[in-house]
């Protein structure tokens, strides 16, 4: 996989959620579609219909083309907002704010790609979760970018590697990820124990 020129951001967030929900749905395109993937599928449709409203001074861009050639990312941001030159990316998630940062390091990617292009520091987004139906304010720190830059040179990395990463040891990740069926990590933990 190393002949690959740019990394979709979308699969950052799968790889940040578990390296091998990533490995298994990028490298050998499976997916398992499940209920609240559905649902997500089904609320993200006026989301990703192309198009731009000017309410005020907000101009909103639905679907907005976004890339780094530093990075090697491109993709697509769910919405952009952009009030008197400030842009603010907007992404768009079926349940709620988690404790894990799969959904920061996407909508940070996006900064990035967006500040690449434009030349425009951009200092936040935000995550509108449908579950609570309100949006999460998230702050591009320092730390932040780090992580995000961090990840996109992990994904190369592990297609660099070419070979499946094992379950991740957070197995709480496991209960609610779509493609648990297809992973299979409880039974790949019990043969590594055998071995």
């Amino acid at each position: 996989m190393n002949d690959l020129d740019y990394l979709p951001l979308s699969y950052l967030n799968h790889l940040e959620y578990c390296e091998r929900r990533f490995w298994l749905m990028f490298v050998e395109g499976e997916i398992a579609i499940n209920a609240p993937m559905l649902e997500g599928i089904y609320r993200h449709e006026h989301t990703h219909e192309p198009g731009h409203e000017q309410r005020g001074e907000q101009l909103t861009i639905r679907q907005v083309y976004v890339w780094s050639h530093r990075l090697r990312l491109v993709g697509l941001a769910d919405c952009l907002e952009d009030e008197a030159g400030q842009l603010r990316p907007v992404e768009y998630k079926r349940g709620k704010m988690s404790r894990w940062l799969n959904d920061h390091i996407q909508l940070c990617a996006q900064a990035l790609c967006l500040e690449e292009q434009t030349g425009v520091a951009i200092d936040s987004g935000e995550i509108f979760y449908w579950r609570n139906r309100r949006r999460e304010r998230v702050e591009f720190t320092p730390e932040l970018r780090a992580q995000t830059e961090a990840a996109v040179a992990r994904a190369f990395a592990l297609l660099d590697a070419g070979q499946l990463p094992p379950p991740t040891d957070k197995r709480a990740k496991c209960r609610d990820c779509s493609m648990e069926p297809i992973c299979l990590p409880n039974e790949v933990m019990q043969l590594k124990m055998k071995e």
